[in-house]
């Protein structure tokens, strides 16, 4: 349900499928020459890609690229699936503007199906929030114009704000772009002028997902950044801990690293998560849990950990929204 903890790589496909893709894309994909190019290159983790004009059909391969791609007016012909959500269904930020168009499905996290892809004939694929492998990067690329992930970051740490701008250069609207950032950054703002205290207190974002395992997110992690952005501070040992992954993995004896927390969001697939976690009595016995410090987010019903988790420009106003509530009715330092 959550971001990938380690690096998920797609499984190389079999030598068939590869080169019915091939065969796809030289048979009426918009790379052999039907799109014309802007002249502009955008760099990326596996060199640079000429941008496409004014981009049609895009399929996104992020994880949340889709809603970006989505908040500069255009709908996504292809989308992979990441909370089994099935992208045009169920988050509010996003419905209206699906409307009833449904994009094709064309991938898993980060198992991509090239064939499918190749028959939707776009004339872009960006994957900015992602792991895509070189090896799909050099497959992908035979069909459209394909941005990958953006260079200088580990897979799943660039922020936000970098990803938006990047997608925006990409479909020739980054004025757009830069307005959606300045609009969201407007909220920020004024959640932490109206909580000064926020920038005093440390924060961690944590989930379960087996009994006695937790993850706790790292500062690069979309879940903490939101944070951070409200004005928060992170947990540097815990984004030392995870080193290279989103977050660190410990068992319940080392929940002694919440003692430097003042505050704890638990992102959960549902209640029963919420209480597994109470219940277990180191958590008991750590300062959040022995203070009541802690606020539980599930992604469904509401879904305010998914929103959350995507932190994207249309999934965080809902976030801000739904979650700021919660943390002034538990705040450990009223005004």
């Amino acid at each position: 349900m959550s971001t990938p903890i380690a690096r998920r790589r797609a499984k190389s496909l079999a030598f068939l499928g590869f080169l019915m893709a091939i065969v796809l894309a030289a048979c009426g994909s918009p790379a052999t020459g039907d799109q014309g190019t802007s002249g502009v290159r955008m760099e990326h983790k596996y060199g640079s890609t000429e941008l496409p004009t004014d981009p049609k059909r895009v399929v996104a391969l992020g994880l949340n690229d889709q809603e970006s791609v989505l908040a500069l007016g255009i709908k996504p012909v292809g989308v992979v699936d990441w909370f089994g959500e099935r992208p045009y269904g169920n988050w509010p930020w996003t419905q209206p503007l699906w409307g009833a168009t449904k994009p094709e499905i064309v991938g898993e996290r980060d198992e991509y199906q090239i064939e499918k892809i190749a028959t939707l004939k776009p004339d872009l694929i960006i994957a900015q929030y992602s792991g895509m492998t070189e090896e799909q990067y050099q497959q992908l690329s035979k069909i459209a114009p394909t941005v990958a992930q953006p260079p200088g970051y580990q897979d799943y740490a660039a922020p936000w704000r970098l990803m938006t701008e990047r997608i925006g250069q990409a479909l020739g609207r980054a004025d757009q772009a830069k307005q959606l950032i300045a609009d969201v950054d407007a909220r920020f703002d004024a959640v932490r002028q109206k909580h000064p205290e926020y920038a005093q207190q440390t924060i961690v974002v944590a989930d379960s997902f087996t009994p006695g395992n937790y993850a706790l997110f790292a500062s690069h992690d979309a879940k903490t950044e939101f944070m951070t952005d409200l004005g928060f501070k992170a947990s540097d040992r815990i984004t030392q801990l995870a080193a290279n992954n989103n977050a660190a993995e410990v068992s319940s004896e080392r929940l002694d690293l919440l003692d430097e927390a003042d505050r704890m969001v638990w992102t959960v697939a549902d209640p029963s998560v919420r209480q597994r976690v109470e219940a277990d009595t180191v958590y008991q016995r750590s300062k959040v849990g022995r203070e009541g410090r802690s606020v539980f987010l599930t992604y469904y019903d509401p879904p305010i950990g998914a929103a959350v988790s995507f932190n994207t420009v249309l999934s965080i106003p809902y976030a801000i929204d739904q979650l700021v509530p919660l943390l002034e009715q538990n705040d450990v330092n009223p005004r």
